[in-house]
């Protein structure tokens, strides 16, 4: 498989959209009304930028 077979695989692009996914449930956190909102909607939003970043990588890698 050359290199950009490899950028134009299916298995990225569907990492980047569970990302998004996972960041936009931690963005809706932030509005919810419980203890510990900011916290949990902060560390699910770092969790999502970071598979959104680790796929952009394996992308340009």
């Amino acid at each position: 498989m050359n290199a950009t077979e490899e950028a134009n695989s299916e298995k990225h692009y569907l990492l980047i959209v569970v990302a998004v996914i996972i960041g936009i449930v931690g963005v809706y956190l932030r509005f919810a009304d419980f203890r510990y909102n900011n916290i949990i909607a902060n560390i699910i939003l770092i969790i999502g930028v970071a598979i959104a970043l680790k796929a952009v990588f394996a992308i340009l890698k």
